[in-house]
């Protein structure tokens, strides 16, 4: 029988989460529904406001129901993600933070579509896509497992409800409504989760947590040391190439400030995982034959498999009292609500800009854009909703968003940010196809995957690659990226291809009309891009190319520490202060694929 005082807490808790979205929406000018404005809220978002939504990239209804998943399947020393996603936010900042924001950029697919061109920007928009709707399923998925034990409402209808609730305010505000929910968020999620800690832990059923036999924190079998290793650099740097992540560093007023978010939300990360840690170790310690719980056990006495991705919530059903278990429910509800907003919202972004705009329809009004973006929310949020309600393991589909960013994109990022002079379309392309192909010959148990190489080490008990394939894919593929583009180069320049079949466009075989990307001066000359479609150009003369065409690197939240010209000192030329083109780089930036 469902508990109407819980679906009235749940109700609250919706409303409050609502009302903060369109509030948060009425922020936008009036009648400015530019691409900025809408994805990255205008470049506007302050320092409070920014630690909170950088924080709430990875904290959210996933976050809090997997850590304490793991903690009571395999112990503290399993539970890597919240200390891989911290370590990426470290990272992130430290290495693409700050060039990916002096840059102007509005998706993170620009600086691939600069390099890569439009069409292989589009492809790469796969496996960001994958992990978007992986990551807002995931999220999905934990509330409809808390409100099916704590108010015994249907699985599917929360989760549906829930899903609708966070794409209608997505659709009003954008990222205003993303970022002014995720600080509701958050403090419902520290309020909620510590109110019910003291409940659940002086509960008579509950063990002292230091007691011999409570074992909360694991240990890790010699075998298991590649696995672990593997899994471990998988959530570092999978974590980072994430248009969740990207959106709210392009959103900051600067890139030091970006650089800023992005080190206090890691803090943030370890000290928000603290609270489903601690349930997740009292939940070892119950003695769940003594509770009131009905459903199936161990002949140990503990929770069965199937039940395992519901700890949370059987913790605040069990051993805390009504009216503190409805509060810890509130704070789950409304974290799950404000965290897919954020998913559904960058993968409709990159869709509307970086696949609709830059490959079919290069000459879209920003009206047009943006109600290209609103219908990809509907789409995107219907199918994070559909994979919500079809897999079954919350922390294994969390952990599993970062395995094709991470062999695919993660190479590919690296290189355009860091490296984007030994690297072309035909590397790129190259290095996609391998690690696709290494990684999917892994398997993958939770999709029904069979494997079709057992790598050494391989389980058959668990049917387990103990080998750390995932790794590998992605050091082949940054491999692939590197040695093809400079094989493609040395073929070209040395006659043994001839310029026509540069079919690319990118080493010799660039058309008149096309230009290259040419390194900002000292003087603080901006490039031209060309992203793949003739006659387009990306840059900082706003003599030169239009208000729709500059990858948003004019703007005016840009500050003078960003090494942005003067506006007052003129137009930019082209390629520099020189009116002639600058000779052919090695490499050519300039694709047409």
């Amino acid at each position: 029988m469902i508990n109407i005082a819980g679906v009235i807490s749940i109700i609250l808790f919706y409303v409050l989460i609502l009302a903060v979205g369109i509030w948060a929406g009425r922020k936008k000018p009036a009648g400015n529904d530019s691409e900025e404005e809408v994805m990255l809220a205008g470049r506007s978002i302050g320092l409070f406001v920014g630690i909170f939504t950088m924080t709430a990239t990875w904290v959210g209804g996933g976050y809090i129901n997997g850590t304490a998943e793991a903690i009571y399947t395999s112990g503290l020393v399993w539970c890597q993600a919240p200390f891989g996603y911290a370590l990426s936010l470290v990272f992130g900042g430290i290495f693409f933070a700050n060039p990916m924001r002096k840059q102007g950029y509005v998706t993170m697919l620009d600086p691939l579509q600069d390099s890569f061109g439009s069409r292989m920007g589009g492809l790469l928009f796969l496996p960001a896509l994958c992990g978007e709707v992986f990551w807002a399923a995931g999220i999905l998925a934990a509330l409809g497992a808390t409100l099916a034990v704590i108010i015994d409402m249907d699985h599917r209808t929360s989760v549906i409800f829930s899903a609708c609730v966070a794409v209608f305010y997505t659709l009003f505000g954008g990222l205003y409504s993303v970022a002014y929910t995720d600080v509701i968020q958050l403090f419902c999620i520290f309020l909620g989760l510590w109110m019910c800690i003291p409940f659940a832990w002086a509960n008579d059923y509950v063990k002292p947590l230091g007691g011999m036999d409570v074992d909360w924190i694991g240990h890790i079998d010699k075998k298991y040391y590649w696995f672990y290793i593997d899994y471990g650099l998988l959530l570092i740097f999978g974590g980072i190439p994430w248009q969740v992540y990207f959106q709210r560093v392009l959103s900051s007023k600067t890139a030091g400030r970006a650089q800023i978010l992005s080190y206090v939300a890691a803090i943030g990360c370890i000290f928000m995982a603290i609270p489903p840690v601690l349930i997740g170790a009292i939940a070892k310690a119950t003695a769940w034959n003594e509770t009131g719980f009905k459903g199936d056990l161990t002949a140990d006495g503990e929770l069965t498999s199937d039940q395992t991705s519901m700890i949370l919530p059987l913790v605040l059903q069990y051993l805390t009292p009504d009216i503190v278990s409805f509060f810890g429910l509130g704070a789950v509800s409304a974290a799950v609500m404000s965290s897919a907003d954020s998913s559904v919202l960058s993968a409709s972004s990159m869709f509307a800009r970086n696949v609709y705009k830059l490959i079919f329809r290069q000459n879209a009004s920003e009206m047009e854009i943006i109600w290209v973006m609103r219908a990809s929310i509907l789409v995107v949020g219907f199918l994070s909703t559909l994979m919500a309600l079809t897999i079954p393991s919350i922390y294994g589909l969390w952990s599993m968003c970062s395995d094709l960013v991470y062999v695919i994109l993660f190479p590919q990022l690296l290189m355009v940010v860091h490296f984007k002079k030994y690297c072309n379309t035909y590397g790129s392309l190259s290095a996609y196809i391998v690690a696709l192909l290494v990684r999917l010959t892994g398997g993958e148990k939770m999709l029904g995957l069979a494997p079709l190489i057992h790598y050494p080490g391989w389980d058959p008990d668990t049917e387990q690659q103990l080998f750390p394939f995932r790794t590998m894919a992605m050091v082949m593929s940054l491999f692939t990226l590197a040695f093809i583009s400079w094989l493609s180069v040395y073929l070209f320049n040395s006659g043994y291809l001839s310029p026509e079949s540069d079919y690319f466009n990118c080493v010799v075989n660039i058309p008149e009309d096309m230009g290259r990307v040419d390194e900002p001066s000292e003087a603080g000359e901006q490039m031209s891009v060309l992203g793949g479609v003739p006659g387009r150009l990306y840059g900082a003369a706003s003599t030169l190319v239009g208000p729709d065409e500059r990858a948003g690197r004019i703007n005016p939240a840009l500050e003078p520490d960003d090494d942005l010209d003067d506006p007052n000192d003129g137009p930019t030329p082209l390629f520099g202060s020189s009116s002639a083109p600058p000779p052919v780089q090695p490499l050519g930036k300039q694709t047409a694929f």
